[in-house]
């Protein structure tokens, strides 16, 4: 069997996300795995790819791939998929990702499959595991012919390096007019000064228990103290405490940290799809009956308020900062 990985990209770098996917494709002992790359000035970013266990790396470098939209992307992988042969492709989750998944399926006239976090080879066929009822069980999913697409969620797979230097194959753009006829007039750029919530270690989410928007600078302080990024629930961010890219939780973003702090958050199921993957939860809460109570590692019952604060303080002692 034969497996790409679309690799996105973003300010010279490979996303963490895309390569958890070429890692795990990797490991499954695939015959060919390969990495595919668009853009503009990319093809130093192969080399990266080889450390996750490309074997080779196609990419594309045309100055009409510079902007990150689907459509001229979807042209080249598409040919690519029918050049090369490849039976399977893989995508990690994110906006650009999905779209040029659901593009090259239906170019294609391929299956996809979407929001998988895990996937394996069982007698010889792969089998995708997929959430399912608000994420309380874990189903088989599988694809009738190829190519196989999938999609899988973000943080499913850590990025473990062990590969070594991939070759290069330079990919001819061959891109369709209708591809061109979007153009991107401006591209915004989230004004932030720590790790983002899909990249970051360790994440401090704050609820409705911080109870103002005031309350969230016990919680930036911690994360601070802690080096890791701060997120928020629907709740806050509908009402208007925080902004909308910090939510996490089955209408925000997916995440998979080391370590999660939940100050002040209830843990309704909608929350808990978005973070239950992490490998540590800590949770803060004056309600003992509180649902996150029942997935966390770590349970404290008391006030976010003087919990936090104190919690912020250690961790600077310890580590003389």
């Amino acid at each position: 069997m034969s497996t790409v990985v679309f690799l996105e990209h973003h300010e010279g770098e490979l996303l963490k996300g895309a390569l958890g996917v070429l890692a795990k494709a990797a490991a499954l002992g695939d015959d060919s795995v390969a990495g595919f790359i668009a853009g503009a000035d990319v093809e130093e970013l192969a080399a990266e790819a080889g450390k996750y266990g490309a074997q080779v790396v196609y990419v594309a470098d045309d100055p009409r791939l510079a902007a990150p939209l689907p459509q001229p992307r979807v042209d080249v992988l598409a040919s690519l998929v029918r050049d090369e042969g490849f039976d399977t492709v893989l995508f990690g989750a994110s906006v650009l990702a999905a779209d040029v998944a659901g593009g090259l399926a239906a170019r294609l006239e391929a299956g996809l499959n979407w929001d998988l976090v895990d996937l394996e080879r069982r007698d010889g066929e792969l089998v995708g595991k997929r959430p399912a009822l608000g994420d309380s069980v874990y189903v088989d999913v599988g694809w009738r012919d190829g190519p196989r697409i999938a999609l899988f969620r973000p943080g499913s797979f850590e990025p473990e390096a062990g590969g070594g230097e991939p070759s290069v194959e330079r990919v001819e753009a061959r891109i369709e007019d209708f591809s061109l006829a979007a153009t991107m007039v401006e591209q915004a750029h989230e004004e932030r000064t720590g790790p983002s919530i899909e990249d970051a270690d360790v994440i401090v989410a704050g609820g409705r228990g911080l109870g103002a928007p005031e309350g969230f600078a016990i919680v930036e302080e911690l994360a601070k103290a802690l080096g890791g990024a701060v997120a928020a629930t629907r709740a806050v961010v509908d009402a208007g405490w925080y902004p909308y890219a910090s939510q996490v939780g089955q209408t925000g973003k997916t995440v998979a940290p080391k370590l999660y702090v939940a100050a002040g958050i209830s843990g309704a199921i909608q929350h808990k799809v978005g973070m239950q993957s992490s490998n540590v939860i800590v949770a803060i809460n004056k309600d003992r009956n509180a649902p996150i109570f029942e997935y966390s590692d770590l349970g404290v019952v008391g006030d976010v308020h003087e919990i936090v604060p104190k919690l912020t303080e250690l961790v600077r002692e310890r580590r003389g900062s």
